[in-house]
């Protein structure tokens, strides 16, 4: 069975029967009371394409493969999936999720626990490189119902005998082209060796390669594949092409266009690590606030950017296309594509991280006369033509460098301190506090805190934090 999806209903072919389908209502499905209930509470009501055209196939306990660009609400459909046949009086691993970095595990864990919230005693728990072994055996000795965790964790865990995937029935691999970039494939044939050959496996993946396709064939049976149109509306996202010409260097472009556009959050994209971190360095020396995201950054260095960066303390994100996948980022202003990525499929999906939730963005892509067969197959791939613009006019680097609106304090302290948002929030607007409006977003780990204040409040916060108590003891606060 194959399914092709636009903007237009679509039609699913069968052998015997042809049935023509739009966008329907979660109550259309075959859920669980509860999960109903939970899904309306969150205003979860319309699916949106990925989730009517797999979902259904999915609930039949059918492999599926399904391709859709981020953003897309893919994580909604095969969550639900693993929540309708959970049998939580079963404490053993029933679903495991694969996911190429533990940004994305986190992204996962958190929208299953949310989706479940309804079901009574229900424990997901997450399995990802960079944190500590011992809490995680531990975590598992007590059972676990959900698995979500990267490939070289999972693996580790197996082969240390602390996971069993004995009683396993639903394995879920996302992102799974990521995983193949990241060199991920022989943790993934250790895995599955350790899976019972009787399971439902969904692969969802934005690109659709040669090796997921090989992949796919090893360990699905008879998959139903969905796959959406990967082009972007054009209406939300303004796609622009600058021809660099002979003397000018793809940096001063760069600094060009943030200058013009001065867009409050910003990702550029470059196709290697050691041009990532060249071009943050050179944006930090001309004053704009930018830190590079990649593969060699130690975890907590990369959690604490992408936490600046989602707090909008940093205006700019200099990101490969690996470490930048899974982001959770809900509004982002523009792409700039230091250069154009080697995938087509790729490209698409850098650009469909603007424009998101109906709000508008740029796509800015750069290329030099030598990169123009880059340029035709890419507009022919997307059936447009995008028209080539003039870079803004140097004069635009006098222009002062924008700051972000709000800065970042850090506590040393966090859940396993007991605290909770509403003791920061108490704390910065007690009395003679500041405004409740300064203070953006709040995010605990388990030992720090990260709170986003207006860069007008910073002084006063780290005052009031400094002198004052959370859970009636002092922590040290600084700004990162």
């Amino acid at each position: 069975m194959f399914l092709s999806i636009d903007s237009r209903p679509i039609t699913i072919q069968h052998e015997y029967r042809t049935a023509t389908l739009t966008q329907t209502d979660f109550s259309s499905l075959k859920l669980h009371a509860d999960l109903l209930k939970n899904l309306a509470s969150l205003d979860y009501r319309v699916m949106t394409p990925i989730q009517a055209q797999s979902l259904p196939s999915i609930l039949d306990a059918k492999d599926v493969i399904a391709q859709a660009k981020t953003g897309s609400g893919k994580t909604a459909a095969f969550a639900l999936g693993l929540l309708e046949k959970l049998d939580v009086k079963r404490f053993y691993v029933q679903s495991l999720v694969l996911c190429p970095t533990r940004e994305l595990a986190d992204q996962v864990a958190k929208e299953v626990r949310r989706l479940g919230r309804t079901i009574h005693n229900i424990k997901v728990l997450t399995l990802c490189g960079g944190m500590p072994f011992g809490p995680q055996i531990g975590s598992l000795e007590h059972g676990a119902h959900i698995i979500v965790g990267t490939p070289g964790r999972v693996e580790e865990h197996l082969r240390k005998g602390t996971l069993k995937l004995d009683k396993l029935n639903s394995f879920v691999l996302d992102e799974a082209d990521r995983m193949l970039d990241m060199g991920f494939q022989s943790a993934l044939d250790a895995i599955v060796e350790c899976m019972p050959e009787h399971r439902q496996t969904l692969l969802f993946s934005a690109t659709f390669p040669e090796q997921i396709q090989s992949i796919a064939k090893r360990i699905m049976h008879d998959p139903v594949m969905v796959q959406l149109a990967s082009t972007h509306d054009s209406g939300s996202i303004q796609q622009y092409l600058y021809r660099l010409g002979e003397g000018v260097e793809r940096i001063t472009a760069v600094r060009l266009l943030l200058l013009n556009y001065r867009p409050e959050s910003a990702v550029v994209f470059c196709n290697t690590r050691k041009e990532t971190q060249e071009v943050a360095d050179e944006l930090c020396h001309h004053g704009f606030s930018a830190q590079a995201l990649h593969g060699d950054l130690e975890q907590r260095d990369r959690d604490q950017t992408l936490v600046r960066f989602v707090n909008k303390s940093i205006s700019v994100l200099v990101a490969t296309d690996v470490a930048a996948r899974g982001l959770d980022i809900d509004a982002l202003d523009a792409v700039i594509n230091y250069q154009l990525a080697h995938d087509t499929e790729v490209h698409v999906h850098r650009i469909g991280r603007t424009g998101r939730a109906g709000s508008k963005g740029i796509a800015c892509t750069l290329f030099t006369e030598k990169e123009s067969y880059k340029v035709e197959r890419l507009q022919e791939y997307l059936d447009l033509v995008i028209k080539t613009e003039p870079l803004p006019p140097f004069s635009v680097l006098e222009t002062p460098v924008y700051k972000p609106a709000m800065a970042t304090l850090l506590i040393a302290a966090g859940k396993k301190q007991k605290l909770r948002p509403g003791d920061i929030l108490g704390a910065l607007t007690g009395e003679q506090g500041i405004d409740g409006k300064a203070v953006g977003k709040i995010q605990l780990f388990d030992n720090r805190a990260y709170v986003a204040v207006s860069r007008k409040a910073v002084k006063a916060a780290l005052k009031k934090l400094e002198e004052g108590k959370l859970k009636g003891r002092s922590f040290r606060v600084r700004q990162i």
